[in-house]
């Protein structure tokens, strides 16, 4: 798959860009440039007791889908 960000451009550079991941927000296809991996907690429906993991997931995020998500 080729990055969306990258094709929209129209950088014939850049617009073949392959893509590491698809943004979990919007589901667009993005590519290391353009993308950006974020950590988060992992909740679990767990009764009494702990409900988070210890070690954080990853996600992809496009760079609009990152700047909307950031407190302002």
């Amino acid at each position: 798959m080729k990055c969306y960000d990258c094709a929209v451009t129209g950088d014939t550079a850049t617009e073949d860009t392959v893509a590491i991941g698809v943004c979990r927000r919007c589901g667009l296809v993005v590519c290391a440039d353009h993308g950006r991996v974020t950590e988060v907690l992992v909740h679990r429906p767990n009764g009494v007791g702990k409900a988070t993991s210890d070690r954080p997931a990853r996600r992809v995020l496009c760079s609009p889908c990152h700047s909307a998500e950031r407190p302002h």
